[in-house]
Order: C-alpha cells, then sequence, then structure tokens
C-alpha cells in the first residue's frame, strides 16, 4: 500500500482545519494512548488532496473495541450514541463522526458487523471510490492511498475499489452522478458499466433529495452529471420532463445553441455562477433554473419559417412540479420554483413592451410572498446567457436588458418585495361589514393603489367609497 508524508502546504491545511475545533487533537492523543490507531478518511483527505477547503471530519479508529471507544470519548464530553449500532459515534457539540471499521451485508438493510482489528487497506476498500477511499495516519501524518486515489483524481477518473461492494448499495450511483458535477472526473469503462444497469428503485426519496442538492450547490457545472445520465441512458427513468427536451428544437435566430436540453444545461450552470448567502435560495434559482423551458415540450409549434413556444412558461408549471415532487419534499421550495418557471419570460417582455411602474407593481405582488423581482432578474440573465452555440459553456454576459428591468423595478421600489397596501380591512370597516366583499373590495383598493401610484390612504379609501357607492 502507498503511504507517503503529507507536504507542509497540507499539513498547513489540516492542521486548520482540526484547530476549529479545539478538543479533537486532545482526543486523537488520548486515543492513541489508549492502543487506537487514528485515521481520517472519506471526503476530508480527498479534498486535501485536491487543494479544497476541509469542511468535514471523519474520523475512523482501529484497534479498540467499541465499549472503549466510548469511554475515551466520554473523557470530552457527553456521547450521542445514535449510530452505535453501526459503529459510529458522536460528541455533543463536535460535528464530527468517530467510527469504527465494519462490513455490511448487501440488501437496504445491511447487516453490519462491526470489526475494530480490521486492517486499513480492507476498511478502504468499503469506500465508494477510489478517491474517497484514501487516509491519513494522524499518529504518523501519512498518507495512506491504498487505491491509487491520487492518481485517479490527476487523471479525473471515477472509479470504484470493489466493484462487488459497490453494486451493494445503488445510493452510490446518485453519488457518482453529484461528483461528476462537481469535480468534472468521469467514470472509467468498468463502472460506467455498472452505472448503466445498477438497480437504484429501493433509493429513498430523502437520499437522492439531499444528493440532487449536492450536485447543485457543490458544483460549478451542475449539467455535467445531467448530461452523464443522458450518456448512459438513464436521463429519461430519473427525469422524463427533462429528457423530452432534448427532442425538442429551437428557433436559432434567438437559441443558436440547439435543443431544449442543451439550452436548459447551459442555463443551470449559468446560474450555478450566482452566489446568494442563502443556500435554499442558491437551489431554488438552480431548479428555477432545471425546470424553466420544460412547457416547451408541450407548446413549441414548428412550420416552415420558424419555431414557436406561446406559452410554454403556463405549461410548464405542473410539468415542473412533476418532477419536484419526485426529488424533494419541500413544499415550500417547490412552490418559489413553480412560481418562478410561471413568470420567467416577463423580464424582456417587460423591456420590450416598455412596461410602465404599475406592471412592476404588479409583477412584484403576483411573485409575493414566495420570491421576488432580483431573484426572477437571476434566472432571466442565466436563461439568456444559456444560448452559446459554439460551447456548452454559458455565455459570460453582460444581460444589458435584464439589469434595465432590474433598474426599473428598483424605481418602482418593487425589486426585493411588493408594495404594501396601503388601505386595510380595518379601514373600510366603517363603510362595510367583514366579509367575501371586504376581501374584493381590498383587492380593488390595492389595483387602484398601484395602477394609479396613490400614495395617500385617505384618498384611496375615498376613491374606493365613490367607485363602488358605499
Amino acid at each position: 500500500m502507498q503511504s507517503t508524508p503529507l507536504s507542509h502546504s497540507q499539513e498547513t491545511v489540516l492542521a486548520r482545519a482540526i484547530d476549529k475545533y479545539p478538543r479533537v487533537k486532545p482526543l486523537i492523543t488520548h486515543l492513541l494512548q489508549e492502543g487506537g490507531r487514528v485515521y481520517l478518511v472519506g471526503g476530508a483527505v480527498r479534498d486535501l488532496i485536491m487543494d479544497n477547503e476541509i469542511k468535514d471530519l471523519d474520523i475512523e479508529i482501529h484497534g479498540i473495541p467499541l465499549e472503549q471507544l466510548e469511554k475515551v470519548l466520554q473523557k470530552h464530553g457527553s456521547v450521542s450514541i445514535i449510530g452505535k449500532s453501526f459503529g459510529v459515534l458522536r460528541v455533543h457539540g463536535l460535528p464530527i463522526d468517530w467510527s469504527l471499521p465494519r462490513t455490511d451485508a448487501a440488501g437496504r438493510k445491511p447487516e453490519v458487523t462491526i470489526d475494530p482489528h480490521m486492517d486499513i487497506q480492507k476498511a478502504s476498500a468499503r469506500r465508494d471510490l477510489t478517491m474517497n477511499a484514501m487516509a491519513i495516519d494522524m499518529h504518523h501524518r501519512l498518507l495512506l492511498d491504498p487505491f491509487n486515489g491520487q492518481q485517479d483524481i490527476k487523471d479525473k477518473i471515477l472509479r470504484t475499489p470493489d466493484p462487488l461492494f459497490f453494486a451493494q448499495d445503488p445510493l452510490r450511483f446518485y453519488r457518482v452522478m453529484q461528483f461528476i458535477s462537481r469535480f468534472a472526473m468521469y467514470p472509467d469503462t468498468e463502472l460506467t458499466n455498472q452505472c448503466k444497469t445498477i438497480d437504484i428503485s429501493t433509493v429513498s426519496h430523502e437520499r437522492i433529495e439531499a444528493e440532487c442538492e449536492k450536485m447543485l450547490l457543490k458544483s460549478v457545472q451542475p449539467s455535467l452529471g445531467l448530461r452523464w445520465l443522458q450518456t448512459i441512458g438513464r436521463l429519461e427513468e430519473l427525469f422524463p420532463e427533462l429528457y423530452a427536451t432534448a427532442s425538442v428544437p429551437q428557433d436559432p435566430r434567438w437559441h443558436p445553441e440547439g435543443t431544449v436540453f442543451e439550452h436548459t444545461m447551459q442555463t443551470v450552470d449559468a446560474a450555478a455562477r450566482v452566489l446568494y448567502d442563502d443556500h435554499e435560495k442558491r437551489i431554488q434559482l438552480l431548479l428555477a433554473a432545471l425546470c424553466h423551458d420544460l412547457g416547451k415540450v408541450v407548446a413549441t409549434q414548428q412550420t416552415k419559417d420558424r419555431i414557436t413556444s406561446y406559452g410554454h412558461e403556463l405549461y410548464g408549471v405542473s410539468l415542473a412540479k412533476n418532477m419536484l415532487m419526485r426529488i424533494t419534499h419541500n413544499k415550500e421550495r417547490i412552490r418559489v420554483v413553480t412560481t418562478l418557471v410561471r413568470h420567467h419570460m416577463a423580464p424582456l417582455q417587460f423591456i420590450a413592451n416598455n412596461a410602465q411602474q404599475a406592471a412592476y407593481k404588479r409583477l412584484a405582488y403576483a411573485l409575493s410572498p414566495y420570491t421576488n423581482i432580483h431573484m426572477l432578474a437571476d434566472l432571466a440573465c442565466a436563461d439568456k446567457c444559456g444560448r452559446n452555440a459554439a460551447s456548452i459553456q454559458p455565455l459570460d454576459g453582460p444581460c444589458t436588458q435584464v439589469q434595465l428591468f432590474l433598474d426599473k423595478a428598483a424605481e418602482a421600489q418593487v425589486q426585493y418585495d411588493k408594495e404594501e397596501p396601503i388601505v386595510t380591512g380595518n379601514d373600510l370597516l366603517p363603510y362595510i361589514s367583514s366579509g367575501p366583499q371586504m376581501g374584493t373590495l381590498l383587492k380593488k383598493a390595492y389595483a387602484l393603489q398601484i395602477n394609479k401610484n396613490i400614495k395617500d390612504k385617505q384618498i384611496l379609501i375615498n376613491a374606493i367609497v365613490e367607485k363602488n357607492s358605499l
């Protein structure tokens, strides 16, 4: 097995990651004193080799039984035993798994056998991919690479240490998909063939959602994993609505990049460039980019002279909802995405039609409370950039028309939220009792407010009273 000392820079990065949690270093020292062999494993090692920031620490301990591990951890804080049957423990306040090596039988609910005396090579063989099968000996500061994961990273190859073990857990199929997007690495022939045929029907809805989120949120090019699904013949099975777009043409005057599928892939990658502090908003935007043109499958009409897709934003709402319901239980997320899909044509239409402030206010109201004009503009810009005929990479912009749309929304003071109604039900109680008619009048009052740009409450009340003979 290959073992090499960490470089100075790797030592520095690793020390910085461990120093985030002051209790980790003394805990590792304690485990070593108890006779344990302590290894950093999994994604942290991979990220260190890739010169990426280490975000998660997973520690695997060999050479001591589970009960002894628990006793050591208890001296450093209260211990969670939720994962104890899988040989995994956690210390309260430390987001780190402390685990023993184990073997898993095949099946959805595999029988787990904890084996503290397993050697690190055998333990690493149960990992999904060679790049995740490396380990760092925390005592000697050696990188252990039993399956040449470093070389596979350099060669941009995804390879499994053990094809038989890989097949036992179909979730790994989805992990391959998201790793392709995140790292622009591709499976070797053997793993590709496995992924073409592996049964993924037993993977839970929640696990699929988690892997799809990683593919979208952690990637510079989320499209790569989706393009791979199409290449291996599994896109239709997982995302039939998206698959259907691959055969839908577009008018080359507006979409020189080709099919709706190609446009969608470029749009998703363009949306990935938009950075929000809020991860939920990012996933909403990315999913909206993925779904925005699904309606073209229904709406597209081709004649001798042109190709049109009138109303595709309306048809797209139900198609987007159908696709999203298979990958997320988050109803609010679905509502945000479908709202963005429904209105994604508005920014360019508003500029083309020289829309007035009242139109911007009505649009902000239609988007509220789920999303806002600013996010809609981000989607419109991604849509505009997803039209590169020369490459699968989206265009860089600028999105001049979209920026003009945003500027006009800012002038109307509705860039981030709708204009609040200035008349409430209490204001109308002297004229009408509560009930359905009250709701109707409040809607009329708001429409009058934004259409006539009325700012004075009493003027608006008087107008409503007079107009409706109250």
